[in-house]
C-alpha cells in the first residue's frame, strides 16, 4: 500500500507492506521492519528494525481525530498530527467545512469493521459513521456537521484503501 501524509507541514511517502505477522514500512526512502502488538485500545508496542540494524522498541499512542482524516499519533512521548494526502494534493477525509455534501472517506488502508448509519439516517456532529481497522486499531470516523447520510459505500468486512469514499452526507 502506498500513501503520503503530512506530518508537521511536510508531506512523507508512506509504503507498508505485511509479511508474515510483521510489517516492512518504507517512509520517504528509509526501510524499517515493524512487528505491532496492541497493548490498549489506542496503544501499540513496536519492534522497529531499521536496514538490518539494531532493534527498538518503541510505544505509539494512535487516536483518530473526529471529523477529519487525521490521526494524532504519540510515539515515546513525541505527539504529531498525521493527516491523509490525497492524490490530487488535497487532504482526505470528512468534508467539514461550508454546505454541500460531506464526503466520509478511509484516512489509510484497512477493514471496514462496523457500518454505524444507513441511507436516510439524520446524523449530529462527531456522530459515527464508521469503524475501520488499520495496524491493529479501530478506528472511528465521524460525521463533520449533522445531515442526513445519503449513501453508504461500503460493507462490514470490505478492505478498503486509503482514499475510499465511505459514507455521503448530506
Amino acid at each position: 500500500m502506498h500513501f503520503d501524509l503530512e506530518i508537521g507541514g511536510r508531506v512523507r511517502r508512506l509504503q507498508v507492506e505485511r509479511h508474515d505477522g510483521r510489517y516492512h514500512v518504507a517512509v520517504d526512502d528509509r526501510m524499517f521492519e515493524v512487528d505491532p502488538r496492541a497493548v490498549g485500545r489506542e496503544t501499540l508496542s513496536l519492534l522497529v528494525e531499521e536496514g538490518g540494524g539494531a532493534v527498538k522498541s518503541v510505544e505509539a499512542t494512535v487516536m483518530s481525530r473526529p471529523g477529519s482524516a487525521s490521526l494524532e499519533v504519540s510515539i515515546d512521548g513525541r505527539t504529531m498530527v498525521a493527516t491523509l494526502v490525497s492524490p490530487f494534493g488535497k487532504r482526505a477525509g470528512a468534508s467539514t467545512a461550508g454546505a454541500g455534501p460531506q464526503q466520509v472517506t478511509a484516512p489509510m488502508p484497512g477493514k471496514v469493521v462496523r457500518v454505524l448509519v444507513v441511507p436516510g439516517d439524520a446524523v449530529e456532529p462527531r456522530q459515527g459513521l464508521v469503524v475501520i481497522e488499520a495496524m491493529k486499531m479501530e478506528n472511528e470516523l465521524r460525521a463533520g456537521r449533522a445531515g442526513r447520510v445519503k449513501a453508504v459505500r461500503v460493507v462490514e468486512g470490505q478492505s478498503v484503501e486509503a482514499g475510499a469514499p465511505l459514507v455521503l452526507v448530506e
